[in-house]
């Protein structure tokens, strides 16, 4: 038995390998793959609803397909996708859409419902999938990842009203859609991973994963952060290793992991464990991490996504002027990123702001988002810049973090602005004046703009840190029936409206 499971894994070695060698064509010829993936989805749509009203037809480079095709955001393109939903055929992509995820980055009452073709599931997520495990393999060739099973935490779907449809998270959807084999090497089992109430369900994967031998995981830092102190709580262990000696690697998005670096070292008390980020949305699987400890992403050029950008200095939503073709960008630049998919979103602005660390070949950095920054006061501060003040001031004052939100405290007569930080701590700083005092020195370090509104406090006087109770970010989410799968809380906010909630709900915890 235990010789025919090894010739399988060798197997496996081998196809992944494969795999690889096949990801390095494009990273040879990135223009030439962009714009082959632009004539695919082109003739893959002439004929739908969306496609006739621009010509598809017509457009064969991208030049006239930037000039026809107007830039879209999710409140232009709902009419198609809710003709979609209701199962009109042939609409932003050919054929009937089974599937719709719901997106879970914004605070806004009205969800996203995005769809997920067959194309998308096969040629973008289970590829970039396929391609996450080529990479570690390749970067770890003693790795005995594919002797074991990997840990998947999702979320759930629902039947649409009258409709042969479903929306979930799109870890559900890929859950529900995985081909049968890939069932055997993870956790928990379909049935469970697709239960809708989060706290029964984190009790049955407990259970499943109690029971298997773990060699990897992946999901979102802070639901897994969560799932794994209760397995302490429940086994009694003081480390997670302890539990599953075999565990290798965790592979983790949807959240930057800088805020919770320490405390999956605690949880993972050797340097022989691995961490791997991948960069995959509801609207389609983006970037890897392809080298050991790097901190920027491989942009992935051939999985049916088309890429622009916008200059973030330049950007002003679906009236921005200024777009750019991937062979354009410089690195250092803020861009908000624009796709058009094998899903059908068709020059869409997704949200996220990259910033180019290299071109040959294309690798990224998250930024944040365009509609989450804080720019009250001209500041312009980021994702990117809060994270790296959290961590700085965070190791230095051997503080753990949980959660945080920040939001400004706009100016009156009688006070300077500011930007209050609301934080839950795992672990309290051992000197608080002194982690607020490093908290403001990092931003002011990492961003020009910030530094010269707190310049002598003219403009700006120095951040109010609140103290959360404990919990209070998770019984957030539950208020908004946002626990598990892909749900995040916003880091940053331009108004007050998130903050208030939360002080509000903090006062009664």
């Amino acid at each position: 038995m235990i010789s025919q499971f090894n010739f399988i894994n060798s197997i496996a070695t081998w196809w992944f390998s494969k795999q690889l060698s096949d990801l390095r064509l494009f990273i040879k010829n990135p223009v030439n793959t962009q714009e082959e993936q632009l004539r695919f989805l082109i003739e893959m749509a002439t004929y739908t609803r969306f496609g006739k009203r621009y010509n598809f037809e017509k457009i064969k480079d991208i030049e006239t397909y930037q000039k026809t095709v107007p830039l879209q955001n999710y409140e232009t393109l709902f009419p198609y996708i809710e003709a979609m939903m209701k199962g009109e055929p042939d609409v932003l992509w050919h054929g009937r859409i089974k599937w719709f995820a719901k997106s879970s980055g914004t605070t806004s009452a009205r969800s996203k419902f995005i769809p997920v073709t067959q194309e998308a599931l096969e040629l973008n997520h289970y590829q970039g999938g396929k391609d996450v495990i080529a990479f570690y393999l390749h970067n770890y060739p003693g790795s005995k990842l594919l002797k074991g099973k990997t840990l998947k935490l999702g979320g759930s779907k629902k039947l649409l009203k009258h409709q042969e449809a479903y929306v979930g998270d799109l870890s559900a959807i890929m859950i529900d859609n995985m081909p049968f084999w890939a069932n055997m090497v993870t956790v928990p089992e379909k049935k469970t991973a697709l239960m809708a109430d989060w706290e029964q369900k984190l009790d049955k994967i407990i259970d499943e994963a109690l029971r298997s031998n773990l060699s990897g995981l992946a999901g979102v830092p802070s639901w897994m952060l969560m799932f794994l102190k209760e397995v302490l709580n429940r086994t009694g262990k003081s480390n997670i290793l302890e539990v599953w000696p075999d565990l290798e690697v965790f592979f983790h998005g949807g959240v930057s992991f800088t805020p919770y670096k320490e405390a999956y070292r605690k949880l993972f008390p050797s340097g022989e464990f691995h961490y791997m980020e991948i960069y995959n949305a509801s609207e389609g699987f983006f970037a890897l991490q392809d080298r050991k400890d790097a901190d920027d992403l491989l942009l992935m050029l051939n999985y049916g996504v088309f890429y622009e950008f916008i200059p973030m200095s330049d950007y002003k939503g679906v009236h921005s002027e200024k777009v750019v073709a991937l062979k354009d960008v410089e690195p250092g630049v803020n861009y908000a990123m624009v796709i058009s998919t094998n899903s059908g979103l068709w020059r869409y602005i997704i949200g996220d702001t990259v910033r180019f660390t290299s071109v040959r070949p294309y690798r990224i950095k998250i930024t944040g988002r365009t509609k989450h920054f804080i720019n009250a006061f001209g500041e312009e501060v980021v994702i990117e810049n809060a994270d790296q003040a959290i961590e700085k001031a965070a190791n230095q004052t051997g503080a753990e973090i949980k959660e945080y939100t920040i939001a400004p405290v706009f100016m009156q007569t009688d006070r300077q602005g500011a930007h209050q930080w609301l934080i839950e701590f795992d672990k309290k700083p051992d000197n608080f004046e002194k982690f607020k005092k490093i908290l403001d020195q990092t931003l002011q370090e990492a961003n020009s703009d910030y530094a010269a509104k707190r310049y002598k406090n003219l403009t700006m006087q120095a951040p109010i840190v609140e103290k959360a109770q404990s919990g209070l970010f998770y019984n957030w989410l539950n208020e908004q029936g946002k626990l598990g799968g892909q749900n995040k809380v916003p880091r940053l906010c331009n108004d007050r409206n998130l903050m208030e909630q939360l002080l509000e709900l903090n006062q009664k915890l």
